[in-house]
C-alpha cells in the first residue's frame, strides 16, 4: 500500500482542471512557476498539442511574448492551483494587454 500525498495547490489545481478547458479554437493558457522561472503554455486539450509556449524570470515579459505567439486571441487562463497575485496576476495582465481575452 503507497500513501500519496497532496499538496493543497494540487487538490486545487484538480479542481481547476476539472471546469476549465481548451479547444482549438479557445485553447487553455497554463501557467506554472518554479522559483527562477515562469512558464506558460497556450494547449489544445481536444488534440493534446500545444500551441504556443513561453518561459522566462520577468512574469510580464512572459505574458506579453505568449500574447505575441498566440495565433487566437480568444483564451481560457488556467492558474494552475495558484493563488491570482504577483507573478501569476502579472502574467495575465500583460497577456490581456498583448491582446488576449479571457
Amino acid at each position: 500500500m503507497t500513501l500519496v500525498i497532496q499538496s493543497a495547490r494540487d487538490r486545487k489545481r484538480k479542481k481547476i482542471r476539472a471546469k476549465v478547458k481548451g479547444t482549438a479554437l479557445r485553447p487553455r493558457l497554463s501557467v506554472f512557476k518554479s522559483n527562477t522561472t515562469v512558464y506558460a503554455q497556450l494547449i489544445d486539450d481536444v488534440s493534446g498539442k500545444t500551441v504556443a509556449s513561453a518561459k522566462g524570470s520577468d512574469a510580464v515579459k512572459v505574458g506579453a511574448e505568449i500574447a505575441k505567439n498566440a495565433k487566437v486571441k480568444q483564451i481560457v487562463f488556467d492558474r494552475g492551483g495558484y493563488i491570482y497575485t504577483g507573478k501569476i496576476k502579472a502574467l495575465a495582465d500583460a497577456a490581456r494587454e498583448g491582446g488576449l481575452k479571457f
